[in-house]
């Protein structure tokens, strides 16, 4: 099958035409000041990042202490690496956090609306563990940040954490063989080792808009929601704007959740769009109690690996999940009918592309569907690949539009030109609104140590942001020489998947086996040999260029760094055979047993 077969007649649409279509989309949306096109919270917006959910700091002594293991991060990730190294037997760990309760992502956004939109049943971390099955398909914000909190009572973690505390610094001393680990609390602790679990998604941006100082109405970004002002609460019932006119700026994944609690109880709300969101059907239901009763052992896992085969391409005879997620491959499988059949590989991306047409083509009769003015209808239409910005699922999004108090504020791509004392400006019209929430996501693609919000100096003084200045350095996206028993947690370098705390335990796993080989062996540091780590850069390079075309014909947005492609991305990027291979090999390393690659002393 090749696309001279798949005809304009056979499939409803042109793909050349879609082809143009796209191009015209993203090349109107492309700026020449790319990502600069944001400014950091700081200096008077500083106040965006403080912790509303605490009072005050807990007087506690700075602590002098040795330490095994100290995990930065009490989000997924950090909860994650803990769980399995307590599970082995390794007590003597730490958790630094900077919220007030574990959760990372869940903890600080609690906007109305925050749920997961991967399936919950393979999100949270460990289920099973706890014996816990989510109460949703699609499970919200509060369930998530208790399962968070269930999970830290669950292995002992609140006796070992420093919340409220955020790392300044971190140094190793080779003659003693630790991390000197300075945080804001006075603290001058020292680790054997350290996971960096700072998370992809931690440091809030704003978009650099003319006059965003002058603005005398309420603001607030939407990962520090301010209930004060709004009213209610993660579910909604916002009682407080029933009087108020107000702005969004911003239709990405939170917003798409936010706004119809917003178009609910705003006097009037305008909706400042850039580039619209892909809205597929999200279809939550509760969790069927029988169904949850009936889970054998080793359910998550299976059904984790069910979902990550499926987002990776792969056939399996049966997809448990069933979502938007999938349903691209199972396109796929459909259309092309290639199951048993030998079909030339070259031939899978053209099948792919035309798999993701005809997706989108149904995401824009969607739109058609339920939205009722023909203009705002054409606004919200995606035109570009489905995986080009984060596909949404939401089933009162695009109802909202059809309120009268709710208008759609199309940029064309340009974005909101101003803001003024009063109002907010784009396509020459100046609205005057008394709040403005920035729903503009996060810093992505920007410098690791900036994110972090500090450096590290490691072996000789070498800084990790001088070694990364001009692309990350790792073995297996872990280890980076000159870092002696840090293990970075991300998904750079290393397997990448949709459900990213999958990949997180897999991480776990590998820095257990790890650390716990260090430690019965009497290793006192491990890094990778110069030799490795160039042979994973290299690898991770030449694998990586199978997405560049893709990413080139994107929409601008952070995936593809505002469409400039970053001259680094292609060394940042994922390990590029896909997930279940990169798994697979980090298993075939360990049973292996001479951690290859590694240099211990």
């Amino acid at each position: 099958m090749t696309d001279s077969n798949l005809t304009s007649a056979t499939l409803n649409f042109d793909p050349d035409t879609l082809r143009e279509k796209y191009r015209i989309e993203r090349d109107k949306r492309l700026r020449p000041d790319g990502s600069a096109q944001y400014q950091s919270i700081d200096g008077e917006f500083s106040n965006y990042v403080d912790d509303p959910y605490v009072r005050g700091v807990p007087t506690r002594a700075p602590l002098e202490d040795d330490i095994d293991v100290v995990i930065i991060g009490g989000g997924f990730g950090g909860m994650i690496s803990a769980a399995r190294l307590l599970e082995a037997g390794i007590e003597h760990i730490r958790i630094i956090e900077k919220g007030g309760d574990f959760g990372g992502t869940w903890y600080w956004n609690r906007y109305p609306g925050a749920a997961c939109d991967t399936e919950s049943y393979i999100y949270l971390p460990l289920c099973e563990e706890l014996n816990f099955v989510p109460k949703e398909k699609y499970t919200h914000a509060p369930e998530i940040l208790q399962h968070c909190q269930n999970i830290a009572q669950h292995y002992d973690l609140y006796s070992r954490a420093c919340l409220q505390t955020q790392v300044s610094g971190m140094s190793w001393n080779d003659s003693k063989k630790r991390w000197l680990i300075e945080t804001d609390r006075g603290d001058a602790m020292h680790a054997r080792f350290v996971i960096m679990s700072n998370g992809p998604l931690n440091r809030p941006k704003l978009p650099g808009i003319p006059g965003i100082t002058d603005f005398k109405g309420h603001t607030f970004h939407t990962s520090r929601w301010d209930y004060h002002y709004t009213g209610g609460s993660s579910e909604g019932n916002l009682d407080r704007l029933a009087d108020k006119r107000v702005a969004i700026i911003g239709t990405g994944a939170t917003a798409v959740q936010c706004i119809p609690h917003l178009g609910a109880a705003a006097k009037s709300l305008h909706v400042f769009q850039r580039t619209p969101s892909s809205i597929d059907i999200r279809a939550n239901r509760p969790t069927d109690s029988a169904w949850a009763k009936s889970l054998p052992e080793g359910w998550q896992k299976a059904r984790m690996e069910n979902f990550n085969a499926l987002t990776s391409g792969r056939i399996v005879e049966e997809d448990l999940v069933m979502d938007g997620w999938t349903e691209i491959i199972r396109n796929l499988i459909s259309m092309a009918n290639y199951r048993g059949k030998d079909i030339d590989p070259r031939e899978i991306p053209k099948l792919m592309e035309i798999a993701d047409f005809q997706k989108m083509e149904q995401i824009r009769a969607r739109v058609d569907a339920i939205v009722e003015d023909p203009k705002t209808a054409e606004a919200l239409k995606p035109y570009y690949r489905q995986f080009c910005k984060r596909p949404c699922f939401h089933d009162s999004y695009l109802q909202t539009f059809n309120r009268p108090n709710v208008t759609l504020v199309d940029t064309q791509g340009q974005g909101v030109t101003s803001m003024s004392a009063h109002g907010v400006t784009a396509n020459g019209q100046t609205f005057e609104v008394d709040c403005v929430i920035f729903a503009t996501g996060f810093e992505v693609g920007t410098a690791y140590t900036r994110r972090a919000g500090y450096d590290l100096q490691g072996r000789g003084g070498l800084r990790l942001s001088d070694k990364w200045a001009k692309g990350l350095k790792t073995l297996h996206g872990l280890h980076s020489r000159g870092f002696p028993n840090v293990f970075f947690m991300s998904t750079a370098q290393a397997g990448f998947t949709t459900n990213f705390p999958h990949a997180m335990d897999e991480s776990a796993h590998q820095m257990q086996y790890i650390i716990g080989r260090c430690l019965n062996e009497d290793i006192a540091a491990i890094e990778p040999s110069q030799a490795a780590e160039d042979a994973w850069v290299q690898e991770i390079i030449g694998l990586s260029r199978i997405s560049e075309s893709f990413q080139a014909e994107c929409t601008p947005g952070y995936y593809n760094n505002e469409g400039q492609p970053n001259p680094t991305s292609t060394q940042n990027s994922a390990y590029g055979k896909g997930p279940i291979p990169f798994f697979q090999r980090m298993a075939a390393w360990r049973d292996e047993g001479s951690m290859a690659g590694l240099e211990r002393s």
